[in-house]
Parts: C-alpha cells; structure tokens; sequence
C-alpha cells in the first residue's frame, strides 16, 4: 500500500494544476479510487468531489482535502518535478490528496457496522472560494457531515508530530487592491498633476502603524504589502495612478473588521489631503478554521493511539485556510503534521512534501474514523 500511494503522489505532483482547473487532477483521483475500491462519487459543479462510504445508520465523517497546487515554477531536479510550466505542488495538496485517496483502501479492509464516510477532494483552497462554493452546492448540501476533518503539513515542526491547536487552527485572511487615481502631468510642471507618491509614502508607514506583531496578543494583526507601482517608465511623465496591493490577517472575524475600518480610514485621510480619488477591492477572504473541542479530542486521541508525539500550539497558524468555511456550520477541525525541521517552508519553490508522512496522516485519519464509527 505504502509503494502504491507514493507512486500516486508522485504522479500528483508532476501533474499539477492552480486553482479552479483542476479537471486532469479530479480524474487521477476518481481513477486511483475506482481501481482500488471504487465508492459512490459524487461531482460538484464547482470541481469537487466526494467518495461516499455506506456503513448503515449512524455518524457521518468527512475527511478532506485539496486538488489545488500553485502558481510557482518549481527548482527541484527530481524525475516526477512538475510538467506544467510555471504551476507547481509546493503547499503539499498532492500528498494530502494521496493520504485521502488511500483512505479508500483502508475502507475496505475494514467494513463498520455504522455511519458513513465522505472522501471529499475539494478544489482551489489556494484562493479561498474552494469551500465557500461547495457549501453552496445542493449535492455538498445534502450530505450533511456530523464532523469535518483535515491536516496540513508544517514544515519547521518535528517529523511526524502532531500539532494540535485550540479554538482557532488558522487566521482569518483578506486582501485588498487600492487604486488611487490623480491627474499625470509633465514631469517638469509636477504642479499641475496629482502624483500619488506622497500618498503611498504615507499609507505604507500608516498600514505599519495599524499592526500588532506579537501573535500571542488576541489582536494581533498583520499586514503583508505584496505589490506597489505608480505610474510608468516614461520620464518626461509626472505619475497620476498608483496600486497598493496587501494582504492582511488577524486571529478573528471581529479583529478583521476593525481593521478594515481603521485601513478604510486612513486611505481616507491622506486621499483628501493629497486630492485623490481612489477605489478598493477586497478579494482572497478566508474565514478562520475554528476547531471543535469534540473533533480536537478525537484527533488528540489518535495521535496517542498510534505513538505520535503531540505539539500544542498557544496561538494559530498565520496562514489562511478555507476550511473555516466548514467550521461555520459543522463540527470541524484541522491538525498539523511536522514534515520536518529542515523542510523548506511551504510555498517556497524547492519545497516537496515528504513521503514519510504519508503512513502518518493515514494512521491519523483511519483513527479518527476507528474512534466514531467503531463505538
């Protein structure tokens, strides 16, 4: 079993695919499934899938993961590296999927006297609109899940361990694009234009000013700049537009609104001192992933069932996740599993998710579902 999921992955990860075209990838797992233990699937419109395991009356488990990889090209030399110029797997949904994907086989050993277990293969959590379209989807709907599970490689933490976080998993995250709009003019008469350099100058210190580093502080904050330009590469040209592109995070939902109302303010501010005009857009939300005392204990227990050393965290992980989707309505919950202190970092281009903890997220998952439908 453990040769044919790393062949998988394998396959996965020099097949990838960004967020929202995701087809090839959602036929290598149906593939994959109907091949070793082909279940009822179910197709949502937006993507997904879902591979449904009857038992009889009784708890419903959802396990989770996702299709998606990342616009990144990838630098390592391996003989299964990404065949897709430009895409690549550097956040680990290949692995994910694979341990999911095994799920199957396990299921099939091992046959329960109740319940039922939805495999579910969820698309473009990269851009957090995975998991917001399938809860709006009818066939996601009727399924209705008594627990939602999934995990997420952590580089940086101890191979195998098992990271466990109370209340919230991950951090609410949005971005926003500010456009700001002026008059151009000519470079020598800058007089006679609105240039918005002084107004970026000033909203890049006054986001600074709004942040609070110190993760262990309830209201923390963070604000990541992540693209500026103003004007254009003609030097006779006095500037007249300028974009400001950030990404922001906080620990919850009421933080973030705070937040955008104090960003909201000082774009505001310096606009009218400065004579601009501007526009804002807020994309890439993703809603915390608060995680369920009950599903905690359940992934706690499975760790200790199976020998795992456990890690647990004072404060959430900074990265977005569009399971907090999920977590809205079910009863839910994410761990971690460390891939290694010398990993790279996730989202780094040499980053490769590593085979050995394949059989750890299996074990952990197989004794999720032992833990609610064995009793």
């Amino acid at each position: 079993m453990l040769h044919k999921i790393r062949e998988f992955r394998k396959e996965l990860h020099k097949h990838p695919e960004i967020s929202g075209n995701e087809d090839e990838t959602r036929c290598r797992v149906k593939e994959f499934i109907g091949i070793n233990n082909p279940g009822k699937i179910i197709e949502f419109e937006g993507g997904g899938l879902a591979v449904i395991y009857e038992f009889s009356e009784g708890p419903v488990i959802m396990i989770r993961c996702e299709l998606d990889a990342l616009p990144i090209e990838e630098t390592n030399a391996f003989d299964y590296r990404s065949c897709n110029k430009g895409v690549s797997h550097k956040c680990g949904h290949d692995g994910h999927m694979a341990i999911v994907a095994v799920l199957s086989l396990f299921l099939k050993e091992k046959p329960y006297k109740q319940g039922r277990v939805f495999l579910l293969f969820q698309p473009a959590e990269e851009t957090g609109e995975g998991a917001k379209a399938l809860m709006n989807d009818p066939g996601f709907q009727q399924l209705k899940p008594d627990y939602i599970f999934a995990l997420h490689n952590l580089p940086g933490e101890s191979m195998h361990s098992v990271i466990l976080v109370e209340d919230y998993f991950s951090a609410t995250v949005q971005s926003f694009k500010l456009e700001l709009i002026g008059k151009h003019a000519h470079a020598s008469e800058p007089e006679h234009g609105i240039n918005p350099a002084e107004a970026i100058s000033e909203l890049i210190s006054g986001f600074s000013s709004l942040q609070e580093k110190a993760p262990e502080k309830r209201n923390f904050a963070l604000l990541t700049p992540v693209h500026i330009n103003m004007g254009t590469k003609d030097y006779g040209i006095s500037a007249g537009m300028g974009e400001m592109h950030y990404t922001i995070r906080t620990w919850d939902e009421d933080e973030m609104v705070r937040l955008k109302k104090r960003i909201r303010q000082q774009i505001d501010e310096v606009c009218k001192v400065e004579n601009l005009k501007y526009s804002i857009e807020w994309f890439d939300y993703f809603p915390a992933s608060k995680n369920d005392e009950q599903c905690n204990n359940h992934i706690k227990n499975a760790a200790s069932r199976n020998g795992f050393a456990t890690k647990s965290r004072p404060f959430p992980l900074k990265f977005g996740e569009d399971f907090g989707w999920y977590s809205q309505k079910y009863k839910s919950a994410m761990f971690g599993i460390g891939a290694g202190e010398n990993t790279p970092a996730l989202h780094h281009a040499d980053y490769d998710f590593p085979d050995e903890l394949l059989e750890t997220g299996i074990k952990m998952f197989s004794g999720i579902i032992d833990q609610i439908l064995g009793e």
